[in-house]
């Protein structure tokens, strides 16, 4: 394993000139977060689609477990059970906008991942750097457990573990365990853990940072990487559930209790009794078990609903986890959101509420959530809604709002029009609107008749755990 000992030596360097004169040194977190043996013992994957070019490139690079959609490049990197999603990049010919400027692309646009360390980290949407938005580029970058580089270009980066940055370019920043930064162009900050960060210049800004001692109950990595808390214990209750399904090449959906136009990935868990409706998605790793998912729902990339209840248009972001909860119509649960009832304690959310990014619900006591609410924070208790919520019409008039540790100053109609606007583009990009026409599909659609190839690593010798450099299509 020689040439990936030196592989991981290499990835350190890099980001350690990026990020050691900002208190970081990533040495002991890349020798000890995966046992090496690992990356020799799981397959990568990529899909092959009529809606998505077929273009990858692989160099130098350990793949293992990685699932990987539309245009691709890595070289000289390890990704571990990742989900490299390129099913948003833009297309030759395609104008973006950017601060008022429209330009046309030149070229379909590409992931390109070089230098860096994914660990169970989620990349998807496409490139906000109005440098160069042909490239989605992630670069000198380490992203610790289920992380998510969602629409950011991320160079010299650290992002802690169930942390999320979120269509922003960043450069030289460190981004701390369970924190969400949606900030627009960043360079050389350190985000604390557990900090929610949504800005638009001009427009709006809204601040939470989590108690003292919370964000530790539920996420920590030593400095050796060793990680722990509550989400560690919750996803590692049903790792063995996802065994079976990648211990051979899925070839098509298993499941055979979705509706009509809805995609359930051959690569997620259903369990027990479960129902899926009409025009929803189940992403790859996700993990539905005793649900109803109504129709046009979705689940993204390692969501986990259990014992819960969407009755339809409902979004659960990337990492958000539902336990023993009601959801009404359109509810948005937001990146590695912990929404957890219990059998005794269960939670209710009203329609057209919207649990923000980075939330934690962790019911003591039954909890009922109004319609039309925005929720955030660390809510155990109904009490504990006071000043960790608001009604949207409220909101969308207010200019300077104070609630416990969170703060919003500016255009509230901007900030709740914003999300309205997210959550519609989201449901219309899954494909929950579907009718038959060309012009509604979306990804539950575009990936019915998915099939999927594996790529394997070297199994011995001075080349074990690295994968064949390779070009695959154009």
């Amino acid at each position: 394993m020689e040439k990936l000992e030196a592989l991981f030596d290499h990835i350190t360097a890099r980001v350690n000139v990026n990020l050691k004169p900002m208190g970081i040194d990533v040495r002991n977190l890349l020798k000890n977060a995966i046992p090496r043996e690992r990356h020799l013992q799981y397959y990568a994957f990529y899909a092959l689609t009529e809606d998505h070019p077929i273009s990858f490139k692989f160099t130098h690079s350990n793949l293992a477990g990685t699932y990987m959609l539309g245009k691709t490049q890595v070289d000289r990197s390890v990704l571990y059970k990742s989900d490299v999603r390129g099913d948003e990049l833009k297309r030759k010919g395609d104008v973006v906008e950017f601060n008022g400027v429209k330009t046309k692309l030149f070229y379909d646009e590409v992931i390109r991942i070089i230098n860096s360390f994914l660990c169970k980290t989620l990349v998807h949407n496409h490139s906000k750097n109005p440098e160069v938005p042909e490239v989605f580029r992630i670069l000198n970058t380490v992203a610790m457990h289920y992380s998510n580089i969602h629409g950011t270009t991320t160079e010299g980066v650290y992002l802690g573990p169930f942390s999320t940055v979120d269509l922003s370019v960043m450069h030289n920043c460190v981004v701390g365990d369970y924190s969400y930064v949606q900030a627009g162009d960043l360079s050389r900050q350190t985000i604390e853990p557990g900090r929610v960060w949504v800005k638009a210049n001009g427009l709006f800004e809204f601040n939470y940072v989590y108690p003292e001692g919370v964000v530790e109950q539920y996420v920590k990595l030593d400095e050796n990487g060793k990680l722990s808390g509550k989400f560690i214990d919750y996803v590692d209750e049903f790792k063995e559930d996802f065994v079976p399904i990648y211990s051979t090449v899925q070839l098509e959906q298993m499941h055979g209790n979705e509706a009509e136009g809805s995609y359930v990935s051959p690569y997620a868990v259903i369990k027990g009794d479960c129902t899926i409706g009409k025009n929803a998605l189940i992403a790859q790793r996700a993990h539905i078990e005793n649900s109803s998912i109504g129709e046009g729902a979705n689940a993204q990339e390692n969501c986990y609903i259990k014992n819960s209840t969407y009755e339809g248009g409902n979004v659960t972001a990337h990492g958000g986890k539902v336990i023993n909860t009601t959801s009404g119509r359109n509810v948005f649960v937001g990146f590695n959101s912990f929404v957890h009832g219990t059998d005794e304690n269960r939670i209710t959310i009203g329609r057209d509420s919207i649990i923000m990014p980075h939330t934690i619900i962790d019911a003591v006591e039954p909890i009922t959530i109004p319609e039309n609410s925005a929720v955030w924070g660390y809510v155990t208790k109904q009490a504990d809604l006071e000043t960790q919520s608001v009604n949207l019409d409220d909101l969308a008039k207010a200019t300077d709002v104070k609630l416990g540790n969170a703060t919003f100053k500016g255009d509230g109609k901007a900030f709740v029009d914003a999300f309205r606007h997210r959550i519609q583009h989201i449901l219309e990009e899954n494909g929950a609107f579907y009718d038959g026409t060309d012009e509604t599909r979306g990804h539950a659609q575009k990936t019915q008749d998915a099939c999927f190839n594996i790529l394997q690593p070297f199994q011995s010798g001075p080349d074990a755990g690295m994968y064949p450099a390779m070009t695959i299509g154009g």
